[in-house]
């Protein structure tokens, strides 16, 4: 049996270093001055975002459809989580941005992230949450793409819902977790932290329900529109 290993490229290094340093950092200092910098923390991050993205683009310039598409997907993003605002924490756009991710690259799969979940909270509310919600949503995204790029998870229905499942449960709702640490508690003890983790464990399992079911309905044709957007027009390839 082959063994299959992830390889980075370029970008896939300098998304690396953005979301395990330059994106903490910013969320740190965000969180230090307070007070309503989280509009100039989200904008930062979505710059972030597009560093590794347009990194694709190297040896050529991106193409308009290119930039079309995304934006599209960027729409029906956030379009499956307005579609839900009745039901709290139902949240179909994680599994979106996953398919994205796996489909178009890592890099489409956090700026993706990270952009969808700034729209969305135009409707959801603005506030010192958003950043961290982009960041969360980014990292799901880019983790997507990377893994299914170096074939360690398919996307046949069974493990990509597996993969969206844990995704949530360990990843996205704990950062969310972290957020919701720092900016409502006033001393960070660790009765505080197994507080808010426990206390947040039914909120991602909806988001985490939410994301399988997604996955298991609508995967698979949307990976056949993509690959055929792909095929037809050559977009995100290099």
């Amino acid at each position: 049996m082959q063994n299959k290993q992830i390889k980075l490229t370029k970008q896939n290094i300098a998304a690396i270093i953005i979301i395990v340093f330059l994106i903490p950092l910013t969320l740190y200092a965000s969180y230090k001055f307070s007070d309503r910098k989280y509009y100039l923390t989200s904008v930062l991050i979505i710059i972030y975002s597009m560093l590794p993205f347009f990194f694709v683009f190297e040896k050529r310039k991106p193409q308009a459809r290119e930039l079309v598409v995304l934006a599209v997907l960027c729409a029906i993003a956030v379009a499956s989580r307005a579609a839900f605002i009745w039901l709290p924490h139902f949240k179909p756009m994680m599994a979106i941005i996953i398919i994205i991710g796996a489909s178009l690259g890592a890099e489409a799969g956090f700026l993706t992230g990270a952009v969808s979940s700034f729209v969305s909270n135009f409707i959801f509310g603005q506030g010192p949450w958003t950043p961290w919600q982009m960041f969360s949503f980014g990292v799901v995204g880019f983790l997507a793409g990377l893994l299914f790029a170096s074939g360690i998870i398919s996307k046949a229905r069974l493990p990509l819902c597996i993969f969206g499942g844990l995704s949530v449960l360990l990843i996205a709702g704990p950062i969310l977790d972290t957020c919701t640490l720092f900016t409502m508690m006033s001393m960070l003890t660790k009765e505080n932290m197994v507080a808010i983790y426990i206390s947040g464990l039914p909120v991602n399992a909806v988001h985490a329900l939410a994301t399988v079911l997604t996955l298991l309905l609508f995967s698979q044709p949307m990976f056949e529109k993509l690959d055929r957007i792909k095929t037809k027009y050559g977009v995100l390839e290099a």
